[in-house]
């Protein structure tokens, strides 16, 4: 696993940098030594913000924690992500029992690109990402793997582009436009 760590606004330190990479060590089980791991750091106010994201060939991976010291906001954000893996781990098995999380994750994509914001109230950020067919129960475990609340994808027996999304009653919905 190839492993970048970004300090954004603060000077990332060879002891912190050997931190993030033990702690990110536990995931080479889970992925091959394609996955990039990219750890970003950034005060905020009295707190210090770690965002740790897996990329497997265009598929994103992400988890994110606030706290006081940078080592614990990582071990907050690398918990969440490890949860969120064996979480989906046994999804993935029961739906591509031959396919390996490594093998199905290579099948997904998502870019994401951030923008400037302004004062004024406008599009503050942009995400452009390869829509690859699958049907709704993977794109709701893509949708869970990102950690997002819908996921854009194109279904794999229509050819349509539909939505998965989280319901507040923590069911997912399903928007399948017609054109």
């Amino acid at each position: 696993m190839i492993i970048k760590v970004q300090g954004k606004g603060m000077k990332v330190g060879s002891a912190l940098q050997e931190k993030v990479e033990n702690k990110l060590a536990k995931f080479h089980r889970f992925f091959d030594d394609e996955t990039t791991a990219t750890v970003k750091m950034q005060p905020e106010k009295n707190d210090i913000r770690v965002e740790v994201t897996l990329n497997l060939k265009g598929q994103y991976t992400r988890a994110e924690a606030i706290a006081p010291e940078a080592i614990i906001a990582l071990e907050q954000a690398v918990d969440n992500m490890e949860r969120q893996i064996r979480k989906h781990k046994t999804k993935i098995k029961k739906q591509h029992k031959s396919k390996s999380i490594s093998m199905y994750l290579e099948e997904m994509a998502d870019i994401e690109e951030d923008i400037d914001v302004d004062d004024e109230p406008q599009i503050i950020r942009r995400k452009s990402f390869v829509i690859s067919p699958m049907d709704a129960d993977e794109a709701v475990l893509q949708m869970e793997l990102l950690g997002h609340d819908f996921l854009l994808y194109i279904d794999g027996e229509t050819d349509k582009v539909c939505l998965v999304y989280k319901r507040l009653d923590g069911h997912y919905g399903l928007i399948e436009p017609e054109y």
